[in-house]
Protein backbone atom coordinates (compact mmCIF):
# COMPACT_ATOMS: atom_id res chain seq x y z
CA UNK A 1 0.00 0.00 0.00
CA UNK A 2 1.63 3.33 -0.83
CA UNK A 3 0.11 5.12 2.22
CA UNK A 4 2.34 2.78 4.34
CA UNK A 5 5.67 3.31 1.94
CA UNK A 6 5.48 6.66 2.94
CA UNK A 7 5.15 6.45 6.35
CA UNK A 8 8.59 6.25 8.62
CA UNK A 9 8.59 3.40 10.78
CA UNK A 10 7.47 4.77 14.01
CA UNK A 11 4.30 5.95 12.29
CA UNK A 12 4.13 2.10 11.29
CA UNK A 13 4.30 1.22 14.93
CA UNK A 14 1.95 4.19 16.13
CA UNK A 15 -0.20 1.88 13.82
CA UNK A 16 0.44 -1.68 14.57
CA UNK A 17 0.10 -0.40 18.59
CA UNK A 18 -3.50 0.86 17.36
CA UNK A 19 -4.38 -2.26 15.80
CA UNK A 20 -3.13 -4.40 18.97
CA UNK A 21 -0.29 -5.88 16.66
CA UNK A 22 3.08 -7.09 17.44
CA UNK A 23 5.73 -4.18 16.68
CA UNK A 24 8.94 -5.83 15.78
CA UNK A 25 10.57 -6.57 12.75
CA UNK A 26 11.46 -4.41 9.99
CA UNK A 27 9.64 -2.05 8.04
CA UNK A 28 8.68 -4.64 4.84
CA UNK A 29 7.35 -7.00 8.05
CA UNK A 30 5.32 -4.13 9.58
CA UNK A 31 3.67 -3.08 6.32
CA UNK A 32 2.85 -6.78 5.65
CA UNK A 33 1.66 -6.90 8.79
CA UNK A 34 -0.74 -3.58 8.56
CA UNK A 35 -1.86 -4.77 5.21
CA UNK A 36 -2.67 -8.46 6.22
CA UNK A 37 -5.06 -7.27 9.32
CA UNK A 38 -6.41 -4.28 7.41
CA UNK A 39 -8.91 -3.36 9.46
CA UNK A 40 -8.72 0.13 9.69
CA UNK A 41 -10.32 2.66 7.30
CA UNK A 42 -8.59 4.83 5.24
CA UNK A 43 -9.63 7.64 7.47
CA UNK A 44 -8.38 6.38 10.56
CA UNK A 45 -4.99 5.56 9.26
CA UNK A 46 -4.67 9.55 8.53
CA UNK A 47 -5.40 10.29 11.76
CA UNK A 48 -3.61 7.93 13.89
CA UNK A 49 0.04 8.88 11.44
CA UNK A 50 -0.68 12.67 12.46
CA UNK A 51 0.21 11.91 15.18
CA UNK A 52 3.96 12.83 16.55
CA UNK A 53 6.45 9.97 17.82
CA UNK A 54 6.76 12.42 21.15
CA UNK A 55 3.15 12.37 21.66
CA UNK A 56 3.21 8.30 21.86
CA UNK A 57 6.43 8.55 23.96
CA UNK A 58 5.29 11.26 27.03
CA UNK A 59 4.61 8.36 29.72
CA UNK A 60 7.89 9.83 31.52
CA UNK A 61 7.19 11.00 35.61
CA UNK A 62 6.90 14.87 35.50
CA UNK A 63 8.84 15.44 38.82
CA UNK A 64 10.91 18.01 37.56
CA UNK A 65 11.61 21.23 40.41
CA UNK A 66 12.11 23.68 37.97
CA UNK A 67 8.54 23.65 36.21
CA UNK A 68 6.29 26.47 37.01
CA UNK A 69 2.93 24.97 35.73
CA UNK A 70 0.84 21.98 35.39
CA UNK A 71 -2.34 20.57 33.81
CA UNK A 72 -4.24 18.33 36.14
CA UNK A 73 -5.39 15.63 33.60
CA UNK A 74 -8.26 14.67 34.74
CA UNK A 75 -10.47 17.78 34.45
CA UNK A 76 -8.11 19.54 32.24
CA UNK A 77 -8.13 22.30 34.37
CA UNK A 78 -4.94 24.82 34.25
CA UNK A 79 -3.34 24.78 37.95
CA UNK A 80 -0.41 27.63 38.29
CA UNK A 81 1.80 26.69 41.23
CA UNK A 82 2.21 29.17 43.85
CA UNK A 83 5.06 31.90 43.57
CA UNK A 84 7.10 33.23 46.47
CA UNK A 85 7.18 36.43 47.48
CA UNK A 86 10.16 38.10 46.69
CA UNK A 87 12.23 41.20 47.13
CA UNK A 88 13.97 43.13 44.02
CA UNK A 89 18.11 42.21 45.82
CA UNK A 90 16.37 38.73 45.82
CA UNK A 91 15.47 38.53 42.62
CA UNK A 92 18.51 40.32 41.46
CA UNK A 93 20.46 37.50 43.39
CA UNK A 94 18.63 34.86 41.97
CA UNK A 95 19.14 36.00 38.44
CA UNK A 96 22.93 36.71 39.46
CA UNK A 97 23.36 33.00 40.62
CA UNK A 98 21.47 31.26 37.74
CA UNK A 99 23.99 33.27 34.80
CA UNK A 100 26.86 32.38 37.32
CA UNK A 101 25.64 28.67 36.71
CA UNK A 102 25.95 28.73 32.92
CA UNK A 103 29.52 29.68 33.28
CA UNK A 104 30.54 26.96 35.81
CA UNK A 105 31.92 23.56 34.71
CA UNK A 106 30.59 20.25 35.52
CA UNK A 107 33.15 18.63 38.09
CA UNK A 108 33.38 15.19 37.25
CA UNK A 109 34.88 12.39 39.78
CA UNK A 110 38.40 11.33 38.66
CA UNK A 111 37.76 7.95 36.21
CA UNK A 112 34.74 9.15 35.12
CA UNK A 113 35.10 7.99 31.82
CA UNK A 114 36.95 4.75 32.66
CA UNK A 115 34.41 3.33 34.68
CA UNK A 116 30.35 4.00 34.28
CA UNK A 117 29.69 3.14 37.68
CA UNK A 118 31.67 6.25 39.10
CA UNK A 119 30.00 8.66 35.97
CA UNK A 120 26.55 8.03 37.70
CA UNK A 121 28.08 9.18 40.95
CA UNK A 122 28.34 12.59 42.44
CA UNK A 123 31.69 14.84 43.05
CA UNK A 124 34.75 13.32 44.88
CA UNK A 125 37.97 14.57 45.92
CA UNK A 126 40.91 12.85 44.68
CA UNK A 127 42.83 12.42 47.44
CA UNK A 128 45.34 9.79 45.92
CA UNK A 129 49.12 10.71 45.86
CA UNK A 130 49.66 10.50 42.21
CA UNK A 131 46.30 12.02 41.34
CA UNK A 132 46.49 14.02 38.44
CA UNK A 133 43.37 15.46 39.07
CA UNK A 134 44.58 16.52 42.07
CA UNK A 135 47.59 17.88 40.65
CA UNK A 136 45.72 19.56 37.68
CA UNK A 137 47.29 17.83 34.96
CA UNK A 138 46.17 19.20 31.45
CA UNK A 139 43.12 17.67 30.17
CA UNK A 140 41.74 16.64 33.42
CA UNK A 141 38.58 18.23 34.71
CA UNK A 142 38.67 21.10 37.11
CA UNK A 143 38.00 20.61 41.17
CA UNK A 144 35.52 21.93 42.99
CA UNK A 145 36.94 25.00 44.92
CA UNK A 146 35.78 27.62 47.02
CA UNK A 147 35.97 29.99 44.09
CA UNK A 148 33.12 28.12 42.34
CA UNK A 149 30.88 29.64 45.27
CA UNK A 150 27.67 31.58 44.27
CA UNK A 151 26.37 34.43 45.16
CA UNK A 152 26.07 34.07 49.17
CA UNK A 153 22.43 36.05 49.37
CA UNK A 154 20.29 33.30 48.33
CA UNK A 155 22.64 29.76 49.11
CA UNK A 156 20.76 27.40 49.51
CA UNK A 157 17.08 28.45 48.06
CA UNK A 158 15.10 26.71 45.37
CA UNK A 159 15.74 28.39 41.68
CA UNK A 160 12.12 29.73 42.17
CA UNK A 161 13.18 31.76 45.38
CA UNK A 162 11.69 29.39 47.74
CA UNK A 163 13.25 28.32 50.95
CA UNK A 164 13.19 24.39 51.21
CA UNK A 165 11.68 22.70 54.19
CA UNK A 166 11.80 18.60 54.44
CA UNK A 167 8.43 17.02 55.52
CA UNK A 168 7.71 13.58 56.19
CA UNK A 169 4.09 13.90 57.69
CA UNK A 170 1.26 16.00 56.78
CA UNK A 171 1.39 17.87 60.51
CA UNK A 172 5.08 19.32 59.42
CA UNK A 173 3.12 21.46 56.78
CA UNK A 174 1.61 23.51 59.66
CA UNK A 175 5.27 25.14 60.76
CA UNK A 176 5.76 26.17 56.60
CA UNK A 177 4.95 29.98 55.73
CA UNK A 178 3.90 29.42 52.12
CA UNK A 179 5.01 32.95 51.27
CA UNK A 180 8.53 32.52 51.43
CA UNK A 181 8.77 28.33 52.25
CA UNK A 182 7.61 25.36 49.87
CA UNK A 183 7.90 21.41 51.06
CA UNK A 184 9.96 18.68 49.85
CA UNK A 185 8.73 15.43 51.04
CA UNK A 186 11.12 13.14 52.02
CA UNK A 187 11.72 10.14 49.43
CA UNK A 188 11.10 7.39 51.82
CA UNK A 189 7.55 8.31 52.61
CA UNK A 190 4.62 5.99 50.94
CA UNK A 191 2.03 6.66 48.19
CA UNK A 192 -0.73 6.94 50.78
CA UNK A 193 1.28 10.17 53.20
CA UNK A 194 2.29 11.15 50.36
CA UNK A 195 -1.32 11.81 48.91
CA UNK A 196 -2.19 12.64 51.95
CA UNK A 197 0.40 15.14 52.10
CA UNK A 198 -0.49 16.83 48.85
CA UNK A 199 -4.09 17.52 49.98
CA UNK A 200 -3.10 19.25 52.76
CA UNK A 201 -0.81 21.60 51.21
CA UNK A 202 -3.13 22.32 48.55
CA UNK A 203 -5.46 23.50 51.56
CA UNK A 204 -3.00 25.67 53.31
CA UNK A 205 -1.59 26.86 49.84
CA UNK A 206 1.27 25.84 50.27
CA UNK A 207 3.91 24.45 46.89
CA UNK A 208 5.43 20.93 46.93
CA UNK A 209 8.51 20.99 45.15
CA UNK A 210 9.04 17.27 44.26
CA UNK A 211 4.96 17.10 43.71
CA UNK A 212 3.70 13.72 41.95
CA UNK A 213 0.58 13.78 39.65
CA UNK A 214 0.00 9.65 39.59
CA UNK A 215 0.08 8.06 43.11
Amino acid sequence: MAEYNDMTVAELKVLLKAAGLPVSGKKADLITRLEEGAGDSSEEVEEVATESVDEVSEDVDDDFDDLDEEWDDEELIHVARQKPELTDATREALAIRAAQGKKQPAFRRQEWYRYKRLSRTGWRKPKGMDSKQRKNKRWRTPMARIGFGKIAEVRGLHPSGFSEVMVHRPDDLEQIDPKVEAARIGKRVGNRKRAAIHEKADELGIRVLNRRRNI
